[in-house]
C-alpha cells in the first residue's frame, strides 16, 4: 500500500453534555447520520460511545448491539467500540461491550488522571480484556495516554501474545489533563518507545488538536479527530459537525501527500475482517 493516512472519527465520547453541545450526535439516528457524513468525508474508522434516551453515557448491551448493527447496515466503516465507557462504569460492563460484535475496540494500557476524575485500567482488567479480544477475534487499538502506558503495552504483548489480526496499532491520546502533553517532542518520544512494527494514530485533545495532527503527519502517523476530542474548530469558532473535522484531517493528509485510506484499505491495514 502506498503512503496513506488512516482517519478515525470519535463523534460523541462520554464527557460532553448534549445540553451544552446541541450538535453532538447522541441518538442512534444522529450517530448513523454523523457516521455517513464522516465516511463521505473519508474517515475509515468510527470510535463509538453510546448514549441512552436521556443522552447520558451507557453500556446497556441491547443499545450497544443495536448501534453496531445500525452502523454496519448504513456504512462500510470499521466499527470500533469504546471499552472505556465513562469513568463511572464497572469493569464487568466494560468487558461486556465486546459481546456486541464490533470489528475493533479500544484497549487503554493504564490508569490515568482524567481532569478531576481517574480513568481506571488496572493490570488484571487489561489482561482480561485483551484475552477476550483474542478469543472473540476483535482487533484492539491500544490507547496510550502516557509514556508509562507504552511500557505496559510491551508487557501485555510479551505475556499475552499478538492481537487478533496480527498487527499492533496504537492511538496516542495527547493533551488530556493528567496525561502526556500534546506536543511534537512528546509525540516523538512516545513513537520511539513503541514496539517494533507497530503503527499509530494520534489524538490531540482540545487546543492540542492541530499541533498533534501536524506532528503525526510529519512523523508518518495516522489521525483521530472528532467531537469527543475537541469542540472548537478555531479560536472563537465552535465545531458544527464531526464531518468538518474529518474534512480538515483529510485535506491535511492530502497536503502531506498521504491521502486518506478507504475503509477497505483500513480493514487490511488493521487486520480486521471484511465488512459483514
Amino acid at each position: 500500500m502506498g503512503a496513506t493516512t488512516l482517519i478515525t472519527v470519535a463523534p460523541t465520547g462520554a464527557e460532553s453534555a448534549k445540553a451544552d453541545v446541541p450538535q453532538l450526535p447522541v441518538t442512534l439516528d444522529e450517530l448513523v447520520q454523523a457516521a455517513k457524513d464522516c465516511e463521505a468525508a473519508e474517515a475509515a474508522v468510527i470510535h463509538v460511545h453510546v448514549r441512552d434516551e436521556r443522552a447520558r453515557p451507557t453500556l446497556d448491551p441491547p443499545r450497544v448491539r443495536d448501534t453496531v448493527q445500525a452502523l454496519r447496515e448504513n456504512t462500510g466503516m470499521v466499527i470500533q467500540l469504546s471499552t472505556g465507557g465513562a469513568v463511572t462504569d464497572s469493569y464487568e460492563d466494560r468487558l461486556r461491550v465486546l459481546e456486541a460484535g464490533p470489528d475493533a475496540c479500544s484497549l487503554t494500557c493504564g490508569t490515568v488522571n482524567f481532569g478531576d476524575d481517574v480513568f481506571m485500567n488496572p493490570w488484571p482488567f487489561m489482561t482480561e480484556l485483551y484475552q477476550r479480544t483474542q478469543e472473540l477475534r476483535i482487533v484492539p487499538e491500544f490507547e496510550l495516554f502516557d509514556l508509562g502506558h507504552v511500557a505496559t503495552l510491551h508487557r501485555l504483548l510479551d505475556e499475552c501474545g499478538e492481537p487478533h489480526g496480527g498487527h499492533v496499532h496504537c492511538d496516542l491520546v495527547m493533551g488530556v489533563p493528567g496525561g502526556m502533553p500534546g506536543d511534537a517532542r512528546t509525540l516523538v518520544a512516545a513513537v520511539e518507545a513503541l514496539p517494533a512494527g507497530a503503527t499509530w494514530s494520534a489524538t490531540g485533545i482540545g487546543r492540542t488538536t492541530l499541533p498533534v495532527m501536524f506532528a503525526a503527519l510529519s512523523a508518518g502517523g495516522h489521525l483521530r479527530v472528532g467531537m469527543e476530542d475537541t469542540l472548537t474548530y478555531a479560536k472563537g469558532r465552535p465545531v458544527t459537525s464531526n464531518a468538518i473535522l474529518v474534512e480538515r484531517a483529510a485535506a491535511l493528509a492530502r497536503f502531506a501527500q498521504r491521502p486518506p485510506m478507504t475503509a477497505e484499505q483500513a480493514r487490511a491495514f488493521l487486520g480486521v475482517g471484511a465488512a459483514g
